[in-house]
């Protein structure tokens, strides 16, 4: 009885252990450190059971590769006349690490034996430098199977030219000068892996504007000389050739690595890791017949090449005096809308009118650029009355048509009523001139006789010659400082100028006197560069300062700062919701630009040196 009982504790132990044997488990298996750059496999695996419905998240902070790749294995075994079985199914995922730190790997879940199992997670760290702090090149490869097999792209394996190259295309190989063209720089390729570029391709005689390109490493698959292939974006830009005949995009260099894999088995399942192969390619050479643009070219063309239309409106529609108002011509269609001049727009001499804003809104569209461009010119009619503001002509070089075309715009006739507000100091500066030359009576009578005839003359003028002459020896500083006219006002400006910020400070610290303190800064600025650049105050402009500005010796800095205080100046008053400054900021600006200026020594203009 007892050695019966001994037996069946046995038979039920060792069934027991069969049970535990055979019962189904799910786990993940992954490198407890990984560098970062460095590509690795996720192994998620079930023991004893046939699995369905796999299901996982991908993990954070790891670039997804390739994936899931499922194999299967099963094996038996008799031991002393007790059969055994064994099978496992693993599910492999390729990743790489992007950054430095700790990385979890998700759990997963599986359907098996009629219930759901739960993989265990892991946390995985990530250490080194790579592709996110070592300027590696950009991957490729993720989130779509390559062409190519992984495990069939084993180690060793001859990489043909067409496996892996780069590929430049013109939207266009035909166009005339200035005409925009669309270059695109692709990666084609059968392979997971890296790329850089250590010479990039040159456009001469092209003005080149670069457009964004999808950098986030995903490729597409697209079909290319019959064969399928992972594309990625390198570079995508705007050409506009400059001169006419036969232009070359010179080839790049670029090092591609491309991911093969040693493949082997273990356990009874396949494994594979990668290993990099590095490929140097050159690019194709591209090249554009540029066609020269007609002679003669007509009065008015300023370089528009394309097929254009424009459209021309005003708002608000109902003007009114003090109020501002834009006027705004509108180029649409596809060309080279980045170097559309703006035209010149004549406005009444009763508005006070301001130089253009250009809205540029394009995109590639196939080979060519569409969209529009927007020239607002903005204004404030200083008076009440009927004014027609002048018409234009836009000229340019119709690519379909292959000649210069002229869109009219018409005058618009408007309205003015009256409204709230006075007239801009900006309009009053710019209007004040040199006051009348009173001429006296035209109507004089001749002298019967001549006074040299008389004695009296030649007395008079003795006297008046030797108190000419002895003036002219005790005075002769002064009469030299005083010549200096120019001089003179120039260094007064800055006292003055000075004065005239300080009564704008007092002005800033009331929220009701904004307007009178972006005139006291206004008029400031302009009394002063008028003083200091000797511009009579009919000819004050911006334009006319830049030009004025850097002849006397000013840098670009000090230009650009002085028509950026006019500006904010100028839009504070006739436009309050274009000005994002308060008083206090515009004027800590002003007073910094004044001192810079007052602190830069003027050039001799040309007529002072030849004096």
């Amino acid at each position: 009885m007892k050695a019966t009982t001994i037996k069946l504790t046995i038979l039920l132990v060792t069934v027991i252990m069969a049970m535990a044997a055979r019962a189904a488990s799910f786990v993940v298996e992954a490198p407890r450190q990984v560098e970062v750059g460095q590509s690795f496999q996720v192994v998620y695996k079930l023991n004893n059971a046939h699995g369905t419905n796999f299901h996982v998240t991908k993990a954070d902070g790891l670039k997804y590769l390739y994936g899931p790749a499922r194999s299967e294995m099963s094996s038996s075994s008799n031991v002393n006349g007790h059969v055994s079985s064994s099978r496992m199914e693993a599910y492999t995922y390729t990743y790489r690490a992007e950054r430095a730190g700790k990385v979890t790997i998700p759990a997963a879940t599986i359907e098996a034996d009629g219930r759901t199992l739960k993989s265990n997670s892991i946390t995985i760290n990530v250490v080194g430098t790579g592709q996110g702090g070592n300027g590696a090149p950009p991957a490729y490869g993720g989130g779509m199977a390559p062409p190519v097999n992984p495990y069939e792209q084993t180690a060793g394996r001859t990489i043909a030219p067409d496996d892996a190259f780069v590929h430049v295309a013109l939207g266009r190989d035909n166009v005339y000068e200035q005409e925009a063209v669309v270059c695109t720089i692709k990666l084609y390729t059968k392979y997971e892996g890296n790329i850089a570029c250590t010479k990039q391709p040159s456009f001469e005689g092209c003005l080149i504007e670069e457009l964004p390109t999808p950098r986030d490493g995903n490729p597409h698959s697209e079909t290319f000389n019959g064969k399928q292939y992972l594309t990625l974006e390198l570079g995508k830009y705007i050409l506009y050739p400059q001169q006419s005949g036969t232009m070359t995009v010179t080839s790049g260099n670029y090092d591609i690595t491309v991911m093969q894999r040693d493949v082997y088995q273990a356990g009874g399942f396949m494994v594979s890791l990668p290993v990099g192969t590095q490929v140097r390619v050159k690019s194709n050479q591209a090249t554009i017949h540029v066609n020269p643009l007609p002679s003669p070219q007509p009065a008015g063309f300023s370089g528009a090449v394309g097929v254009y239309e424009v459209t021309s409106r005003i708002e608000p529609s109902q003007l009114k005096t003090y109020q501002p108002s834009t006027y705004t011509l509108t180029v649409r269609g596809k060309g080279n809308l980045k170097y559309v001049t703006p035209p010149a727009i004549t406005f009444p001499d009763q508005f006070d009118s301001y130089d253009p804003q250009t809205t540029l809104d394009t995109s590639p569209e196939g080979g060519d650029v569409s969209g529009k461009v927007d020239f607002e010119y903005r204004f404030i009619p200083q008076f009440e009355g009927e004014f027609d503001i002048d018409g234009v002509d836009f000229v340019y070089f119709n690519t379909n048509s292959r000649r210069y075309e002229t869109i009219h715009i018409p005058s618009r006739h408007v309205t003015v009523t009256k409204g709230d507000g006075e007239p801009s100091s900006h309009y009053k500066l710019r209007k004040q001139d040199i006051g009348d030359i009173v001429v006296g009576d035209l109507a004089l009578s001749r002298a019967p006789m001549f006074l040299v005839e008389k004695p009296a003359y030649w007395l008079a003028f003795a006297a008046l010659l030797a108190a000419t002459v002895t003036a002219l020896l005790i005075n002769r500083k002064r009469i030299k400082r005083r010549s200096d006219i120019k001089g003179t006002r120039s260094r007064r400006a800055g006292k003055v100028a000075s004065r005239r910020l300080k009564k704008a400070r007092s002005l800033m610290h009331h929220a009701d006197s904004r307007d009178a303190f972006y005139n006291e800064v206004l008029n400031a600025f302009w009394g002063y560069l008028g003083d200091r650049l000797d511009i009579a105050p009919s000819e004050l402009s911006k334009d006319n300062i830049s030009a004025v500005m850097e002849a006397a010796g000013f840098d670009q800095s000090h230009i650009d700062s002085t028509l950026e205080v006019l500006d904010k100046c100028e839009f504070a008053q006739y436009a309050p919701e274009l000005a994002g400054d308060d008083m206090s900021s515009v004027y800590n600006q002003a007073s910094a630009t004044m001192d810079e200026l007052e602190n830069v020594k003027l050039k001799k203009r040309q007529h002072d040196i030849t004096t």
